[in-house]
């Protein structure tokens, strides 16, 4: 008869950052092994507090599954020696299925004979897998870090101080670090007991009991209510931001949201700040009216019941105050702090050992953004903002606020150079610049700190690759790929007429002065791949189809928005309500850009032409061309690629007329040239042989 499974490992308190993965990965461990055992089960539910891990299996058979099956061994002609006895081959299959010889038989696969074994496996009793199971599932999650404590040779996030694991109503007998499993769980840590769990279906209800709320969609779901519940009672818009809710979902087993208040002297320092250190230091949701203007109060969420709430805001106001007074300080030092003499700051600090201090790479920045501004034809106003902009878009990493909440760059550096008197396209390109700083941000809004942007993050991607730091699997400690993202991004908000490889060069120039490690030849190529990567991704995101993104990628990527439109309107033709009509168009390309590869050049003489057919394909290539190249120009891609398909008809009319491939050497590299211009606008816009159906 099936029996639950409960399996909980109790620690003591994991950092917040880690449980989420650590509890979906407890979670996918338990059901590959139970799949891979052939073990059947109804359902697996995971659950995590900051002190605890656990997963429930409901419905889990007593034993595995019988197994009997065909298993497919070598070839007779290999499985047989010349004599007709077995083989070596034959033998080792057997021993390898666990079957006798004798027990061998041949089966015709596919016209050839092959030998085959039964192979049966009786399923064993669930009850004598999980003794040595659970442990091995417990020891092989894997976290970010580990530690070692007492004598113990494992090493885990944190020391393992109790175990809960039964099969049903009996304990699965194990040890793990001198902790036996057992029926004991533990409540929470100043106001619960410890629950007996007499079997698995009791845990949830039975820690509940205890002021632990394991289900953590449960538990959010209370936060989220008791926030509302706040904001609707104190007329308040408080701002949960995604990280700091999940962040604080890990850190409590039973939430009760509160609020507090802060002297509204301290709202003189830019709201950033407050809520950088509310949030950073704290854990605090900031509390804003309806126009996104700070209040001086803060909500945040106890671990614990609502007795004595008010206690705790006082609790939770003084050390607020401590925290605001420090950033205070630090504000009004920095204000002190001139920007040439923070300029003078960034010559000893050291960017990279090989690519120099930071005040190095400023002045690439500027080098770089002011060819960008004169490359986009950018006037006279915009090239001023450009250059001073790039000159101190780093100043702010020598203050002290920046020093204590990284995060704040380019959002003090706007505050500061506003209040030094500096422009306000350049104060605000400051903060921009760095845009967008995650998955969910926007591009730089203005064209200046989009240029000084995208220079910025070209730097430091054509510096990194120039010394051999390029992004492998997992590995990217310079965010290069959020950088190149970034870029894309930036490229496509603003639609500049800025090709890569324009930009590839005019980064490279700016850091040959110091000399390049590597061939510039071969940064560029590794350059080229990881940025259409990066395009690959933006066209995944708009649900472009994996073939019509591998065929516009095939025709280049280094025109950012031209390869969005292009992927855009050969999705649109290539619909499942146009594929027809199309059809024709995506084989002649195909079959015209096959035969054009043997062309050894593009001259065309009309005078050789031998069929009409040839005379009215070249004529409506001349006509179309030009089209297409308008349409191309104008980004009008979907009438670029409605001009290439107008040529079907006369492409189909050539090859039924003439023979490509003509003895006469000069008409046939006629008909071939011909047909390379016309591959040359083809290949220009895809590789209409990626398209699948």
């Amino acid at each position: 008869m099936p029996k639950d499974l409960l399996l909980e490992i109790g620690m003591e308190e994991v950092p917040a950052r880690f449980v989420r993965a650590a509890m979906e990965q407890l979670k996918d461990k338990t059901e590959k092994w139970l799949q891979s055992s052939r073990l059947t089960y109804g359902d697996v539910q995971s659950y995590a507090t900051p002190r605890r891990l656990a997963v429930l299996v409901s419905g889990l058979a007593d034993k595995q599954e019988d197994v009997s099956e065909e298993v497919k061994g070598p070839a007779r002609k290999i499985a047989l020696d010349e004599s007709g006895a077995w083989s070596k081959a034959a033998l080792g299959f057997a021993r390898s299925q666990g079957v006798d010889p004798e027990a061998l038989f041949f089966k015709e696969l596919a016209g050839v004979e092959y030998v085959y074994a039964n192979k049966s496996s009786i399923g064993v009793e669930t009850a004598s897998l999980l003794p040595e199971a659970l442990p091995a599932l417990i020891t092989s999650l894997t976290f970010p870090k580990n530690m070692r404590w007492g004598a113990y040779e494992l090493r885990y996030v944190r020391p393992i101080r109790w175990l809960v694991a039964l099969h049903g109503t009996e304990v699965v007998p194990f040890e793990i670090t001198g902790v036996s499993a057992g029926k004991e769980s533990r409540g929470h840590r100043f106001l619960g007991a410890d629950p007996v769990i007499d079997e698995p279906a009791q845990y949830v209800e039975r820690l509940r009991e205890q002021h632990v709320i394991v289900d953590v969609e449960e538990r959010e779901a209370a936060i989220l209510s008791g926030i509302r519940s706040l904001a609707q009672e104190k007329s308040w818009e408080i701002a949960v931001q995604d990280d700091l809710l999940e962040e604080v979902l890990f850190l409590v087993e039973t939430p009760t949201v509160l609020a507090g208040s802060f002297d509204p002297s301290f709202l003189d320092i830019p709201q950033e700040v407050l809520i950088t250190s509310m949030r950073e230091h704290q854990r605090y949701f900031p509390v804003l009216n309806k126009e996104g203007k700070l209040q001086p109060f803060f909500v945040t969420v106890r671990n614990g019941d609502a007795v004595s709430l008010d206690v705790v805001a006082k609790g939770n106001e003084k050390v607020l105050r401590a925290r605001l007074s420090d950033a205070k300080f630090f504000y009004e030092e920095d204000k002190k702090l001139a920007i040439p003499d923070a300029l003078a700051k960034l010559e000893n600090i050291v960017y990279h050992e090989e690519l120099g201090t930071v005040a190095d790479k400023v002045r690439r920045v500027r080098t770089i953004a002011d060819k960008l501004a004169e490359r986009l034809l950018a006037d006279d106003a915009v090239r001023s903002d450009v250059s001073r902009t790039a000159d101190i878009c780093k100043f702010d990493l020598v203050t002290q606020m920046v020093y204590e909440f990284p995060e704040l760059q380019g959002i003090m550096g706007e505050d500061y150079a506003r209040k030094a008197g500096e422009r306000e396209t350049v104060a605000r390109a400051i903060n921009e610049h760095y845009s967008p700083r995650n998955a969910g941000d926007r591009p730089p809004a203005s064209l200046v700190g989009a240029i000084v942007g995208i220079a910025d993050k070209i730097d430091t991607i054509a510096g990194c690759f120039s010394i051999g730091i390029i992004p492998t699997g997992s590995q990217d400690p310079y965010a290069l790929r959020r950088q190149a993202a970034g870029i894309v991004a930036t490229l496509l908000e603003h639609e500049l007429e800025l090709t890569l490889d324009e930009l590839f060069d005019i980064a490279l120039q700016a850091h040959a002065a110091r000399g390049l490690k590597r061939e510039a030849y071969d940064i560029v190529k590794d350059m080229q791949e990881f940025f259409a990567l990066r395009v690959k991704n933006v066209l995944t995101e708009q649900s472009i189809r994996y073939d019509v993104i591998d065929a516009v990628l095939g025709a280049g990527s280094a025109d950012v928005r031209r390869t969005v439109l292009r992927a855009q309107a050969l999705q649109a033709e290539t619909a499942e309500e146009r594929k027809e009509s199309f059809r024709p168009a995506a084989e002649a390309f195909n079959r015209l850009s096959n035969l054009a590869a043997k062309a050894e050049s593009r001259r065309v003489d009309p005078a050789l032409f031998a069929d009409p057919a040839e005379g009215s394909l070249y004529e409506a290539w001349q006509q179309v061309h030009g089209r297409y190249l308008t349409a191309s120009a104008e980004k009008r891609m979907d009438a670029a690629l409605s001009s290439l398909a107008s040529l079907s008809g006369p492409v189909a009319g050539f090859f039924e007329a003439v023979m490509v491939m003509a003895e006469d050497e000069a008409v046939r590299n006629n008909r071939l040239a011909v047909l390379a211009l016309i591959a040359d606008d083809v290949r220009a816009f895809a590789d209409f042989s990626k398209l699948v159906g």
